[in-house]
């Protein structure tokens, strides 16, 4: 087994840092196009057989240390019981904005009301074999709530804002319900067979800091610290986050996601040195030549030997122009200079 990914979580001596890539199942690989040919987004998170598949692409064809469960952070959504439409991004056909709204939701078992993430992963150990671990997720308790507020994706994410700020008691109340549902999603992924957990925390970054203590690293300590006694790594990632690092500190995940903004040593520093990091290459560099990629890759595998643990990742997903080429070079690059 390539173990390397679960063993740099886990603050063990390793011979190279592992790398995996958020979104490296996607749009920049053509075998992924071609399964999209067939079937829209929805079809396919939702077939077991075909999210195995596309899950898997990365690792057969980057080479990467770990697979990351192909799905979708609104998935909770429909454990809630709410409809979520792709257009192509997410339209939830009835937002989330009053107390009357927030007692509709139901808390359901997710493997009854979404089985087939579940079957999904099950298949997916199944495939890998151990060849390499394998990562579930969930959105974190503040994002899916910034989604069912808004009812789409949004620049600046008013309606959201406006409840945390006009009406806490309101926001506090749905928060409840969705870490509810996020603890249950999660420890169902990680009993199907998910050996680790990522947070992704995409909007937190929206949020001043008294805010994103309030309403976001509150309830992602209440998920991380549910998971704790299932023993498997839990990584947090908040996107445009660097004014946030200092309440960061104080998150229970085992690894932290870094975007690009900062470097990784800065970033350990603010956050005391506590955390193994993941991160931290903009997604533009792979935009770029061949030697530039290598140089900024080279640069970032140094800055990780002075932290504490270090997992190599993007600073956010693949981008969808992203050549093959050039995915390929950056895997091989980490595992040549590592």
């Amino acid at each position: 087994m390539n173990d390397l990914f679960l063993r740099a979580c886990r603050r063990e001596r390793v011979a190279r840092p592992p790398i995996w890539l958020m979104r490296q199942a996607g749009r920049s690989l053509p075998e992924y196009r071609e399964v999209r040919s067939r079937v829209d987004f929805s079809t396919l998170y939702r077939t077991p057989d075909l999210a195995a598949q596309v899950t898997l692409q990365p690792v057969d064809r980057l080479g990467v240390d770990a697979a990351i469960l192909f799905s979708d952070i609104l998935v909770p959504a429909e454990a809630l019981g709410l409809k979520v439409a792709f257009k192509p991004g997410p339209i939830l056909e009835n937002p989330v904005r009053t107390a009357s709204d927030i007692e509709q939701l139901r808390v359901t078992e997710p493997e009854e009301s979404v089985p087939f993430v579940f079957e999904a992963l099950e298949i997916l150990r199944r495939e890998l074999a151990d060849r390499v671990p394998l990562i579930g997720f969930a959105g974190a308790p503040c994002t899916l709530a910034a989604y069912l507020v808004e009812g789409s994706g949004s620049r600046n994410f008013e309606q959201f804002k406006r409840l945390l700020i006009g009406e806490p008691a309101v926001a506090h109340r749905l928060l409840e319900k969705i870490t509810a549902i996020t603890e249950k999603y999660l420890a169902a992924q990680i009993r199907a067979g998910a050996q680790a957990v990522q947070l992704f925390d995409t909007w937190a970054g929206l949020l001043d800091r008294t805010c994103f203590r309030e309403f976001a690293l509150r309830y992602a300590n209440r998920v991380l610290e549910f998971l704790r006694p299932h023993g498997v790594p839990l990584i947090y990632f908040a996107l445009n986050a660097t004014h946030l690092l200092e309440d960061i500190a104080s998150c229970t995940a085992d690894v932290i996601g870094v975007d690009w903004r900062l470097s990784l040593v800065e970033a350990s520093e603010r956050l005391d040195h506590k955390f193994v990091l993941q991160g931290n290459l903009d997604p533009c560099v792979l935009l770029a030549p061949a030697d530039e990629i290598e140089r900024r890759v080279a640069a970032i595998v140094d800055l990780g030997r002075r932290l504490p643990g270090h997992v190599f990742n993007l600073g956010h997903g693949v981008l969808p122009q992203t050549s093959v080429e050039h995915l390929e070079l950056l895997v091989g690059a980490v595992k040549r200079l590592g």
